[in-house]
């Protein structure tokens, strides 16, 4: 059995001229072009005056979609990109923009920093590496109460200091950025031109879409050791929620080495479970979204309620089993 510095390293290959690092990114990018054409559906579908309990069902599927791309299709595109052709790449940047209401770039920006902070606590001054972090926003080192991060965590974002960060590095990609922000709201305000009363129907579950990816990334976090590199991310092994979600599941593993290709993260876990093991990491038993349902969290967080987040996570994965 290979150890987990040999997977850290190890990319998968292909031989496609297409796809850069393997050819099962065909079926994100397939998903993100069908969800691309469901948007273009609602929007027929509320201008021939379908009937309100069809489309208000279809509204919240959109919702859920947001947050299944942005947590599965975007999130892996932004750690291992799909394509071979950078102009392909830029193609799906802006697509994935127009799809779910905001730039791909300053995404990839925001995500780096959660990568560098890791959920981290914050310091003396209240400071976290993370902007992302579920502490944050907390008091006396603990989490967040979850109805304000899932709800205002949209309005916190500050796009200038973003803007600022990635220009840094590289001013090009920092207005490729905005590019993106200007394709996204133009992309919207043709939809006011076009069907005033389509967009008022559909801003609210645009909202509630980013509103539940925020619920998502709650709880990959909540319970996990912010002092522990393996136990950072809580992970969920649900079969169909990691079939749909592309692996977005195994997140303590996706922390621990965030470069690995999706498609290789349950053979990863196989590999290090026993380490997981001792080191505590967490697992709940639904999907993220979900991690409300799971006893074994409420009955573990309400027994360390007062005690540091680092003690919290001190629980092992047969609380899962």
């Amino acid at each position: 059995m290979r150890g987990a510095a040999d997977v850290s390293v190890t990319r998968v290959q292909t031989n496609s001229k297409v796809f850069a690092y393997s050819r099962y990114d065909a079926v994100p990018v397939l998903a993100a072009l069908a969800q691309f054409a469901y948007l273009i559906g609602l929007f027929v579908a509320f201008r021939r005056h379908w009937q309100w309990w069809v489309l208000v069902p279809m509204g919240l599927v959109y919702a859920v979609s947001i947050s299944w791309n942005i947590n599965g299709i975007s999130h892996n595109f932004l750690h291992n990109a799909y394509f071979r052709s950078p102009v392909l790449n830029r193609c799906f940047s802006i697509l994935e923009s127009l799809t779910c209401g905001f730039s791909q770039v300053f995404y990839e920006n925001v995500h780096k920093r959660h990568h560098i902070g890791n959920a981290d606590l914050p310091d003396e001054h209240g400071h976290t590496h993370d902007p992302l972090s579920i502490y944050k926003h907390g008091y006396e080192g603990k989490p967040e109460n979850i109805f304000t991060y899932v709800f205002c965590s949209y309005f916190r974002d500050d796009p200038k200091e973003i803007f600022r960060d990635i220009r840094r590095l590289s001013p090009r990609e920092a207005w490729w950025g905005v590019a993106e922000i200007a394709f996204f709201l133009g992309f919207y305000v043709m939809g006011f031109v076009l069907s005033w009363r389509f967009m008022l129907f559909f801003l609210p579950f645009y909202y509630f879409g980013h509103c539940l990816s925020y619920l998502n990334g709650y709880y990959l976090h909540l319970g996990g050791n912010p002092n522990v590199p393996i136990a950072w991310g809580v992970s969920s092994y649900h079969r169909l929620y990691n079939w749909l979600w592309f692996n977005n599941g195994y997140h303590a593993e996706h922390h621990y080495r965030p470069r690995l290709h999706w498609t290789r993260m349950k053979q990863f876990h196989e590999e290090i479970a026993d380490e997981q093991h001792e080191a505590g990491v967490r697992v709940i038993k639904p999907p993220h979204a979900l991690g409300f349902l799971d006893a074994g969290l409420r009955e573990d967080l309400r027994e360390s309620a007062g005690a540091p987040p680092s003690v919290v996570a001190q629980t092992g994965m047969q609380q899962a089993s």
